[in-house]
């Protein structure tokens, strides 16, 4: 029996797909990905609708939205929901040796092996985080064991190089940002500094008397630039040990990043497109269309009813989301354009999203002070600049709604009430309850060191 085809998966952390030149962004962040990619198939609108990590994750490895999974906080306690099984339990299951670098997670589980790697801290000398080298160093020798087994192999690297710190090594962090990062007269970091939930942490990456927002968003950008170049080393080793027409590759992400969008700074919460939107890519030749751009909009839960698709295993689960190969092969699909949209990181949020409209409503008060109701029109104000639910108080009836009908629906599919109602400690603080004011919620919720960004990772 011929040896079933392997999987090469790049989960990575926080990346934005409007932050990558593989769909169009100005700076060359990703030419190695984008070189890559020219023979495979992208997927120009694919979106994360349960953000942060933990329930992302879930999404992507399992097929399930967020009544599925039970998933929604960053900070979940327990496993996810009873008879849901992982990417990594099916393809065990098939036959498949799985190994996990960087992702020790409920949302990772079913892997035979899991391999750590340093993806949070600046190192000693440079003073730079070596994020990508450091995952390089353990999955290039994983690959190389992996590839002279029997079995077929499933490898899942989650890089962290778009996760703050953004600390990419030279010559990268000054690639994107040749101006005066010290500049007196700049003040656009001010409210970042006197951002108190946040603002120790920044001080201990930011460079010091750092004024200008510009510069961090370079790093970001420089971050994702290096990472590209160690994923190049990857892509070489797959070629190298003849393995490129027997390997599925997959790019994706959790999650987009909020950079100076919104107040959000420089993290991945709120509800607005920069977390929602997220890359998806896959290669195979012979397999996956060469050159295909799929305009029809997808999601996390779409990744793994794909994946086993295209591997050509039937799981005889029945998955919230769906293949993607019809639409990669020229075949229509029914549109899914209009999705329920959860967070749980920094502040509980949920809301319906469509082509032309984004409804938030808060579910508590939030540490932003922001408005409980937010309703942006996406066709004329793309960037949420603007809240018009004052304004268009019959849109924000409509999709509200939309949404409470389908919570409603999932809810009795499912047999468990929203874990958006659940989750009353997705904060982490034990109150037994969610916040009660804007201020509570802005003097308890603190962020240090990149050890404590670290820790808040479930475990």
């Amino acid at each position: 029996m011929a040896k079933k085809p392997n999987l090469l998966f790049f989960g990575i952390d926080s990346l934005r797909r409007d932050h990558m030149s593989l769909y169009g962004y100005d700076r060359l962040t990703t030419p190695n990905i984008d070189k890559y990619l020219k023979d495979g198939t992208v997927f120009n609108n694919c979106f994360s609708p349960h953000i942060p990590t933990t329930p992302g994750y879930a999404n992507m490895m399992t097929g399930f939205d967020c009544f599925g999974t039970d998933i929604v906080a960053l900070r979940h306690k327990g496993e996810i929901a009873p008879n849901v099984k992982t990417l990594a339990e099916i393809l065990s299951e098939n036959g498949y040796n799985t190994t996990n670098v960087g992702f020790k997670n409920v949302s990772g589980r079913g892997f035979d092996n899991y391999i750590e790697f340093e993806g949070w801290k600046a190192e000693e000398g440079d003073g730079r985080a070596h994020k990508a080298e450091n995952l390089n160093n353990v999955a290039i020798p994983e690959l190389e064991r992996l590839s002279k087994e029997d079995k077929p192999f499933f490898l899942f690297l989650r890089h962290m190089d778009p996760h703050s710190p953004y600390l990419p090594p030279a010559p990268f962090d000054k690639m994107f940002y040749q101006a005066d990062a010290f500049d007196p007269d700049n003040h656009t970091l001010d409210p970042v500094y006197s951002f108190k939930p946040f603002c120790d942490y920044f001080v201990t990456w930011f460079p010091k008397g750092c004024t200008d927002k510009d510069y961090i968003i370079a790093q970001y950008d420089s971050a994702i630039a290096y990472m590209d170049s160690c994923i190049q080393a990857i892509l070489q080793k797959v070629k190298d040990l003849g393995l490129e027409n027997d390997t599925l590759v997959v790019f994706t992400s959790d999650h987009g990043e909020t950079l100076y969008d919104h107040d959000c700074y420089f993290d991945h919460h709120s509800l607005y497109d920069p977390n929602l939107i997220v890359p998806l890519a896959l290669s195979f030749p012979g397999h996956v269309p060469q050159g295909k751009r799929v305009d029809d909009s997808c999601r996390l839960q779409d990744v793994t009813p794909t994946v086993l698709d295209i591997l050509g295993i039937d799981a005889k689960i029945d998955f919230d989301g769906r293949s993607l190969m019809p639409l990669a092969n020229g075949i229509p699909l029914p549109k899914q354009n209009e999705f329920y949209i959860t967070e749980c990181t920094w502040m509980r949020k949920h809301g319906w999203r469509t082509p032309k409209w984004k409804y938030i409503k808060a579910l508590e008060p939030d540490f932003h002070y922001k408005p409980e109701v937010e309703l942006y029109d996406l066709e004329n104000d793309p960037l949420e600049y603007t809240n018009i639910a004052e304004l268009r108080k019959d849109i924000v009836m409509m999709l509200d709604k939309k949404m409470n009908d389908f919570i409603k629906t999932r809810e009795k599919q499912v047999k468990r009430e929203n874990p958006m109602y659940t989750n009353l400690n997705w904060h982490g603080l034990n109150l037994g309850r969610g916040f009660e004011s804007s201020d509570e919620a802005y003097n308890s919720m603190h962020i240090g060191s990149p050890g404590a960004a670290a820790k808040l990772q479930q475990k």
